[in-house]
């Protein structure tokens, strides 16, 4: 199938082809990552080897989306079934301040933005780094390899290069006049004043030099030890908030999925700090009353309903979704159908509204994602970032490592659920989903994309259960996103359909794309595993099939003798 034709009439044309496999499926954002990946399980390695090998070589070949001085969260289905969320996410550092930023504006679209951009470029943006603890305790609890031999593609592809890609040196180029101020990531991507060229070899030393020494030292490399110290003494000549006391006390947090009921399947998702399972499920909740495969995928009637959704679920989202440490957040009443069947009587199918929450007070756009599934039954559904785009567009110095700028997710107003507090986890909107039948596991996927995530990943959702969907059309779709603002659309959504939510009072906008690229894994009933990765990204998805030889086959010397 080379493309996707709506009831409603709306075509997009498939860009990528699925791979299909029996004993593994590695997706990533880069070719090499998911090679890095494939390259443990033919070793032997389970899904979770696979995974934070991929993670790791994203940090080399992807270093404007992810590093182990970010952070993020891996939504894990062991071979036995159980699930877990293991939280990763940064944390504000210990004299963090609910006022330390000055707001330019109480309204969308500047709501988040401050005098000088303090909360997204410099040292006052970072936020402490939780990638690499997240990241070495699912290996160590979960994985069957050791560190190092698991850092040893990342090591390589750091050490002897890898080919600059069209999308990195995009990249490049719009972040140049911050990346030129930082001697380190000036020297690494504005070689000569410019960035390279695609196809160009690019090594990165300094960071091999670090991910060896992460190999040799585990995660206190970092929280305390030589890399830990190079960053704390940076903050310190800096102006930087972040000391050795903050990375020492920094811990993984460890949650279980919410699980949302949608038309006979189990959709599972990170908790809050994460938006994605309370709201994923409080906006499927809404829509499932609706015939949605009947008013078609691309019509002005589904993306009306999905725009009313996606207004409901962020006016929530805005006074809910935060650090549960120090918001209580109402779940059960969220994620209830009796909250959804509220919600939906003050909808209009003939009129966009605004929407306030329905309940009291109580990010960037650049990220990764990895999705990988092994013959096993275990499955890795983990979307990392730095945050922005370079994160906050500077690296520490000697190591070659790449600062988040998360503290951008942080409300810079004080007195909001949202706010700035010392130790305070950072709110996301990671959504890596995993989606079960009585039971068992049909498709896992997740996306990079900031506010835009658990919109676009309910929309796969949406696409794979109400209008069945192959996988790799599932990810490609057309997408819409809105927060109440403006209802934005991407390119391939029909004009007259545009013309007609205009009508209906939605201020319409289009957008190149809308989040990031989508890596999914389908679990077929013949046991096969299909991988797809969408066009808003390098990503691309690796099949292992075939295996070992009999035991009980032996070479034998007289065969093939004269």
């Amino acid at each position: 199938m080379s493309g996707w034709r709506s009831r409603a009439g709306s075509p997009f044309t498939r860009e990528k082809q699925p791979a299909l496999a029996s004993r593994g499926m590695v997706v990533t954002n880069h070719p090499v990552a998911s090679s890095a990946g494939a390259e443990m399980l033919l070793s032997g390695g389970n899904a979770i080897d696979a995974a934070i090998a991929a993670l790791f070589t994203l940090t080399v070949v992807e270093p404007m989306m992810v590093g182990p001085l970010g952070g993020g969260v891996a939504h894990i289905r062991l071979a036995d079934g159980r699930h877990l969320v293991l939280d990763g996410l940064s944390t504000a550092p210990a004299a963090a301040r609910p006022d330390m930023y000055r707001p330019i504006s109480d309204s969308l679209p500047d709501y988040q933005e401050t005098e000088g951009l303090e909360n997204k470029v410099g040292v006052l943006a970072m936020g402490v780094p939780g990638a690499l603890a997240g990241w070495c305790k699912a290996l160590a609890e979960h994985g069957t390899m050791p560190l190092g031999e698991v850092l040893r593609p990342a090591i390589r592809a750091a050490a002897d290069g890898f080919r600059v890609t069209p999308y990195l040196r995009g990249a490049v180029i719009d972040a140049a006049e911050d990346l030129s101020r930082d001697p380190g990531l000036a020297a690494t991507f504005l070689p000569g004043g410019a960035a390279p060229e695609a196809g160009t070899l690019l090594k990165q030393p300094a960071l091999a030099e670090s991910l060896r020494l992460i190999a040799a030292e585990g995660p206190k490399a970092l929280y305390g030890g030589e890399i830990g110290r190079a960053l704390a003494a940076h903050m310190a000549a800096s102006g930087g908030l972040i000391t050795i006391a903050d990375l020492e006390t920094y811990g993984v947090a460890g949650r279980e999925p919410v699980i949302g009921h949608y038309r006979g399947f189990e959709v599972l998702a990170p908790p809050p700090p994460s938006s994605s399972g309370v709201h994923m499920t409080q906006m499927l909740n809404l829509l499932e009353e609706y015939d949605l495969a009947a008013l078609g995928s691309g019509s002005a009637d589904t993306i009306h309903l999905l725009a009313e959704a996606l207004k409901m679920g962020f006016a929530d989202r805005a006074v809910a979704t935060a650090d549960p440490a120090f918001v209580k957040v109402p779940v059960a009443r969220l994620t209830s159908k009796d909250y959804a069947a509220e919600r939906r009587a003050l909808l209009r199918r003939d009129r966009a509204r605004d929407w306030a929450p329905g309940i009291p007070q109580a990010e960037s756009a650049n990220t990764t994602h990895v999705t990988v599934a092994d013959s096993s039954g275990n499955i890795v559904a983990t979307t990392q970032t730095i945050n922005s785009l370079f994160g906050a567009r500077f690296s520490i110095p000697g190591t070659g490592l790449i600062a988040n700028n998360y503290m951008f997710n942080f409300d810079p107003h004080p007195g909001q659920a949202l706010s700035v507090a010392p130790g305070k986890r950072v709110f996301t909107s990671m959504a890596p989903t995993i989606v079960r039948k009585d039971g068992k596991p049909v498709f896992a996927l997740g996306l990079p994309g900031g506010l835009r995530i658990f919109g676009s990943a309910m929309q796969a959702v949406i696409n794979l259960i109400d209008h069945g969907m192959e996988l790799q059309d599932a990810v490609e779709a057309p997408r819409i996103w809105t927060q109440g603002h403006t209802l934005e659309l991407e390119p391939t959504v029909a004009a007259d359909v545009a013309e007609r939510l205009a009508a209906l009072g939605h201020q319409v906008q289009r957008v190149k794309h809308i989040g990031g690229g989508m890596a999914a894994v389908r679990f077929r009933d013949d046991g096969m595993l299909e991988g797809a990765a969408c066009w808003r990204a390098d990503g691309t998805p690796v099949g292992i099939s075939g295996g070992l030889a009999r035991p009980d086959v032996r070479f034998n010397p007289e065969v093939g003798r004269r």
